[in-house]
């Protein structure tokens, strides 16, 4: 139980890990779908991050979204720089697991992107996903701009009356402004091409809003 607490527990940034000063990933890393850098915004893309469990199973979910343009998996939102794999597990970093997702505001929109989020996990839950307990497990959205933080606290709260209606709690996603993204480790970007018989549930409630 003590040790249940303090995965779900957020680190002070004092107690935290310190990390190190060079990328778990190496640069660059070419990306199994699409065939560029992971590290790479690709002209006339914008960028939005997304915490939604499990981040291979989120991965896979943008990178199959027609007008996303690239994906990379990693580590945002807490205090340790360049953290490893197994220092996010410990919970002493404060870090979500995350999707960095490039997309074209042409073909997708950021709102419809959103949407994506929101229908494919379960936003209430605090700092677990279904089994996988811990705070790299939390719901969170870092906006880049302006525009999108107002478009990310809009449809939280349409999908709230969703959620409301389904007969869940209150939705605990995590939104603020971007602060920092650490890419993870090679094995785990786009895990699930990688290992197609890979296990990555994806937590979705049916739960929607048009």
């Amino acid at each position: 139980m003590l040790f249940s607490t303090m995965k779900t527990t957020m680190v002070a940034p004092e107690k935290a890990l310190r990390g190190r000063d060079r990328e778990v990933l190496a640069n660059p890393t070419f990306h199994e779908i699409y065939g560029i850098p992971v590290q790479s915004v690709p002209a006339g893309s914008e960028v939005a991050y997304f915490a939604l469990g499990c981040f291979w199973g989120a991965e896979k979910l943008f990178w199959k979204t027609p007008g996303v343009t690239n994906t990379a998996v990693g580590y945002a939102g807490g205090f340790t720089e360049n953290p490893t794999y197994e220092e996010v597990c410990s919970a002493r970093t404060g870090h979500t697991e995350i999707v960095k997702v490039s997309y074209d505001p042409n073909k997708v929109s950021y709102a419809q992107l959103l949407k994506i989020f929101f229908e494919n996990h379960d936003p209430t839950q605090g700092m677990r996903q279904g089994n996988d307990v811990g705070t790299q497990y939390r719901s969170a959205i870092y906006t880049t701009t302006p525009e999108q933080a107002e478009t990310a606290a809009r449809v939280r709260d349409e999908f709230q009356v969703e959620f409301d209606r389904a007969g869940y709690g209150r939705i605990t996603t995590e939104l603020k402004p971007y602060e920092n993204f650490f890419y993870a480790e090679d094995y785990h970007q786009q895990y699930l091409d990688k290992n197609p018989f890979g296990y990555c549930p994806v937590h979705a409630t049916g739960v929607t809003c048009n």
